[in-house]
């Protein structure tokens, strides 16, 4: 597998990229160049569109000079269709806070409310955490995201919350994706997918569009398992 190397690569891309777990031309292809890109950008580094290009190139095995003019549309708009990126913390940290998460959606579910929980992340420290309240409240936008964010919004003094992460057990319905992009939250990391009313790629990914605002970064499958099961026994037990 070939290397990322220098030429035609700066030193200090090399070194960003394999922060990301980008080494080779194989990495590159299965991330892809927009992604890789895209990850540079995020990590603060001052990078031109050459830089792109240069991906793009390696990745096809190519030089740039040698791209020829239907690969350059075709890349131009897989980049502006590409949805936010950002790195995400290490499996096992995202897997701490997710249980907690959990806590609450089994909270909810021992309320007999549909098993949702949420944490709200702020230097790395929990500052928030909700769950679903709809039955109780008799509100249908208590959700737990809703709760959690909230309760930060309170906490930090502001309504948008830049530097937070947001722990989920089931992807956002439409109405949560909203408010996380408008309280402008960086990350947001969920467990179970949820094939109805998933706004996070299931169904469909306001995430990933580009005319709102904001841009949240997201990442599922977190505990998928753990928060699939909760949700099963919570809706057996119903029947």
């Amino acid at each position: 597998m070939e290397k990322l190397t220098t030429p035609p690569f700066a030193p200090k891309v090399i070194e960003l990229l394999a922060q990301c777990q980008i080494l080779t031309r194989q990495d590159v292809q299965q991330q892809s160049p927009c992604v890789a890109f895209l990850l540079l950008k995020e990590s603060g580094l001052s990078v031109t569109k050459s830089v792109f290009w240069q991906l793009v190139a390696f990745s096809l095995g190519k030089t740039v000079n040698t791209l020829s003019d239907d690969e350059r549309v075709f890349w131009a708009n897989e980049l502006t269709k590409t949805p936010p990126v950002a790195r995400f913390p290490d499996e096992k940290s995202m897997q701490s806070f997710m249980r907690e998460a959990l806590i609450q959606a089994a909270l909810a579910a021992e309320q007999n409310e549909v098993p949702v929980g949420a944490v709200v992340v702020h230097q790395n420290q929990i500052i928030a955490r909700g769950l679903n309240t709809c039955v109780r409240d008799c509100d249908i936008s208590h959700h737990a995201e809703i709760q959690a964010l909230r309760q930060a919004g309170q906490v930090l003094g502001n309504y948008r919350l830049q530097n937070c992460d947001v722990y989920v057990s089931l992807e956002p319905c439409a109405m949560c994706a909203s408010a996380l992009m408008q309280a402008r939250v960086r990350r947001v990391i969920f467990a179970a997918r949820e094939p109805k009313t998933g706004a996070a790629g299931s169904v469909i990914n306001l995430f990933a569009q580009k005319t709102l605002n904001h841009h949240t970064a997201i990442l599922g499958g977190v505990l998928a398992d753990e928060a699939q099961t909760l949700l099963q026994n919570f809706f057996r037990q119903q029947r």
